[in-house]
C-alpha cells in the first residue's frame, strides 16, 4: 500500500453526556474543563502535535460552544490588551493551535460511533487516511502525544494503526481487547468486553485510531446493528480481512476515561499535581487534607 501522509482526524463530538447531567444539560461535556482547559482543547493540540492540520468536528447542534471556544473573541482580547493582561492574553491566543483548521459536520441523530465517523466522509478524500481520537479519553505523555507516537508508527508499517494500553486481567470485560501476534503487534482479532477467560490479552483499545482509506467505505457498508447503530468495531473486523492493522502499545504514560465520572476527577487531580502554577499549592493541600483525617 503506497504510503500518504496523514493531516486529517476526526473529533466525533455529538454525544449528549448523560453520563455527566446535571452539568451537561446545557454544557458540552468535552468543554468540562480539566485544571483550566476544556477537554476538547486538550485533543485538538494532541492531534496538531502529530501533524494534523484539518480537525474536523462531528458535531450535534446542542455543540455550539465548542465551536465558539477555538473562534477568536475580539472584544475579550482586546479588552485584556487595552488593560495590560498579557499574562490572561496569551492562553487565549493558543487555544487553537497554529496551523490548524477546524471544521464542523453534523450528525443529526446519534446512530454510533461508525456513523459518527462517516458523517466526516464529505471532507475526507477518497484515497485519504484519517485519525480519529475519541475527545473524552485523555493521553497523557511528559514527552510525546500518543497521537504523534502513532504517526511514528504508521509512517514505518503505511497502514491503520490502534492505540492499546494494558489493563488489569480482572478488568478486561470492560473494554474492547485486541488479539496480538509478534512483537510488532499485529491485531488478528478485536473481541468487544469479553470475560477474564476468553479474553486474547490484557491490551484494551483506547480511543486513538489511525485508518486507511478502505475503512470509510467499509463503514458505508457496514449495517446497522441493535438501536439502528452503526459500530466501528464491525468496520474494523471487516478492515482486519482485507488488510494488516497494528497495535501501538502506549507505555510510559496514562490514559484517562474522562467520560467516567471517576476518571474525570483523577485526570483533574493528576493533571493540577502536574501544573506549573498550582501543583505544589494542590499537593501541599492534599497532605493537609489528608492528615486533618
Amino acid at each position: 500500500m503506497s504510503y500518504k501522509p496523514l493531516t486529517k482526524a476526526i473529533l466525533p463530538v455529538a454525544g449528549l453526556g448523560t453520563r455527566f447531567l446535571p452539568a451537561t444539560k446545557a454544557i458540552p461535556k468535552e468543554m468540562l474543563t480539566v485544571v483550566d482547559k476544556p477537554l476538547i482543547q486538550y485533543i485538538v493540540h494532541e492531534a496538531a502535535e502529530a501533524g494534523i492540520t484539518d480537525i474536523i468536528l462531528v458535531t450535534h447542534s446542542s455543540k455550539g460552544a465548542i465551536e465558539n471556544h477555538f473562534d477568536k473573541h475580539y472584544e475579550l482580547e482586546t479588552e485584556l490588551e487595552l488593560r495590560g493582561k498579557q499574562e490572561r492574553l496569551e492562553p487565549l491566543q493558543e487555544i487553537t493551535p497554529e496551523g490548524v483548521r477546524l471544521v464542523s459536520v453534523r450528525q443529526p441523530e446519534a446512530l454510533g460511533l461508525g456513523h459518527a465517523i462517516l458523517c466526516a466522509e464529505p471532507v475526507i478524500a477518497e484515497n485519504e487516511p484519517f485519525a480519529v481520537l475519541l475527545p473524552d479519553v485523555l493521553m497523557y505523555h511528559s514527552k510525546k502525544g500518543c497521537l504523534a507516537q502513532m504517526v511514528d508508527t504508521y509512517k514505518k508499517v503505511h497502514t491503520s494503526v490502534v492505540a492499546l494500553e494494558e489493563v488489569p486481567d480482572d478488568q478486561v470485560e470492560k473494554y474492547g481487547i485486541a488479539a496480538v501476534k509478534g512483537p510488532d503487534l499485529r491485531i488478528s482479532e478485536l473481541v468487544e468486553k469479553p470475560s477474564q477467560e476468553e479474553a486474547p490479552s490484557n491490551l484494551s483499545v483506547v480511543g486513538r485510531y489511525i485508518f486507511t482509506p478502505r475503512l470509510m467505505q467499509l463503514l458505508k457498508q457496514t449495517r446497522p446493528g441493535a438501536g439502528g447503530e452503526i459500530q466501528l468495531t464491525d468496520a474494523m473486523d471487516k478492515l482486519l480481512e482485507e488488510e494488516v492493522m497494528f497495535g501501538f502499545e502506549f507505555k510510559d504514560g496514562k490514559s484517562y476515561d474522562c467520560g467516567d465520572k471517576l476518571g474525570y476527577l483523577q485526570a483533574n487531580v493528576e493533571y493540577a499535581l502536574r501544573d506549573a502554577k498550582v501543583g505544589e499549592g494542590f499537593k501541599n493541600y492534599l497532605k493537609e487534607l489528608e492528615l486533618s483525617e
